[in-house]
């Protein structure tokens, strides 16, 4: 086997400019990969967390059937009291979770006394919600990041839209279940860049005021925003809180509590989804790169060394050796790509990131992307090319190998 490394090296050294075009292809190709993978996964993953760490968390627990309608934020699917109290003991017994927090949602209507509007509300206890969504803080652009009884935090659409400034008093108005109307005056302590666009209109107020807003004895929770500590568990996660809530039925034994990721609950899980598409199919233009490549070089090999070839079978080389020695230089060709396509693919990663990529997303304004490429990327972008390069020297090494002496010695 050494002999054979050492005559396949020889014989692409002999051609050193089919080789050193081929090599570079590959190399190219692994670049191209290793970069875009680089970028693509490096944005999808700050939207993600954008997405999950400002506003949704990692997953949600709600009533069933709330979802289909959260569009109407229906206060009638609204969880009791003793149901959330049931959740937050399993949640708390869950070594996965690292924070949550319940949510009271509703609609209403926002007055500054002059002009009204409406606005989606969140019912929150500030001290669960900050850290189950730690992004939340860095989106209030004026005013303090906590939020007190009697306070709202509202939108920056609506500050704008209604000239409203910090410390103003505004009304906030909502119809309950029972279809009563009822109002509240509260104070403006912050103004929140949207996460989602200039449309967002989410505002924040304490639990205990959303309560008294809808005259709730005591106050009911529309969701349960939770984060995880490892969020690459995810999955495992809603399986585990799936099976901890299922014992929740109502009256005709069905069950009550759904749990949904993040993916069911934001629209931008569709763009994720196409970055993964388009990262598949930048793969597979890499294997076609390199598969054309190694065939192409080892199919000119073979006519090349037809003489060659009938030689060494006539003077007893086994077609196994013969087939050996064209798949190792596949090989060879395919490890040389790899690698300095690595080495290659890194160094641009790095010069990427000293220069900096900036991009807004919503209202956020100047993101800094920071290109990160994960060693199990660059093993398996490596094997693809190698494996690829050896099943490319396949069907040269097999024609080469079936060779009659006698006729290849004849060649000209």
């Amino acid at each position: 086997m050494r002999n054979l490394f050492k005559i396949a090296v020889r014989n692409l050294i002999r051609y050193k400019r089919r080789t050193l075009l081929t090599a570079s292809l590959i190399t190219i190709g692994v670049v191209f990969v290793l970069v875009f993978v680089s970028i693509t996964g490096s944005f999808k993953a700050m939207i993600i967390g954008q997405v999950t760490d400002s506003m949704l968390g990692h997953l949600q627990i709600h009533r069933k059937g709330y979802v289909a309608a959260i569009d109407n934020l229906p206060l009638n699917l609204n969880m009791k009291t003793n149901a959330y109290a049931k959740i937050a003991t399993v949640l708390s017994a869950t070594p996965a979770v690292e924070a949550f927090s319940p949510r009271l949602k509703f609609g209403g209507m926002f007055s500054n006394f002059v002009e009204t509007t409406n606005i989606r509300l969140n019912g929150v206890y500030p001290d669960q919600e900050f850290p189950t969504v730690p992004l939340l803080a860095s989106r209030i652009a004026e005013g303090k990041k906590t939020l007190g009884r009697g306070e709202i935090m509202i939108p920056t659409l609506l500050a704008k839209g209604l000239k409203v400034k910090l410390g103003d008093t505004v009304v906030i108005v909502a119809t309950n279940v029972d279809g009563s109307v009822n109002g509240k005056q509260f104070i403006v302590s912050g103004i929140l860049e949207s996460a989602t666009g200039p449309g967002g209109r989410d505002g924040y107020i304490h639990i205990e005021d959303a309560a008294e807003v809808l005259r709730m004895p005591e106050a009911e929770v529309s969701e349960v925003a939770v984060r995880l500590k490892d969020f690459s568990r995810l999955s495992a996660a809603v399986k585990q809180l799936e099976g901890k809530v299922a014992g929740e039925v109502n009256k005709e034994g069905r069950p009550m509590l759904e749990v949904h990721s993040w993916e069911q609950l934001s629209p931008f899980f569709n763009i994720a989804r196409m970055i993964d598409v388009m990262t598949f199919f930048i793969k597979i233009m890499l294997i076609a790169i390199v598969l054309i490549s190694i065939m192409n070089v080892m199919i000119m090999a073979v006519y090349e060394r037809i003489r060659e070839i009938g030689t060494i079978a006539a003077i007893g080389t086994l077609p196994g050796k013969i087939r050996s020695m064209f798949i190792i230089e596949g090989f060879c060709l395919g490890v040389v790509g790899a690698i300095i396509g690595d080495l290659i693919g890194i160094a641009v990663v790095i010069i990427i990131n000293l220069i900096g990529i900036r991009f807004d997303f919503g209202q956020q304004q100047g993101l800094l992307l920071k290109a990160t490429l994960q060693p199990l990327d660059v093993l398996t972008v490596s094997i693809i090319v190698i494996v690829v390069a050896v099943a490319a020297s396949l069907q040269p090494a097999v024609k080469a190998s079936k060779m009659e002496p006698i006729e290849a010695l004849r060649h000209v």
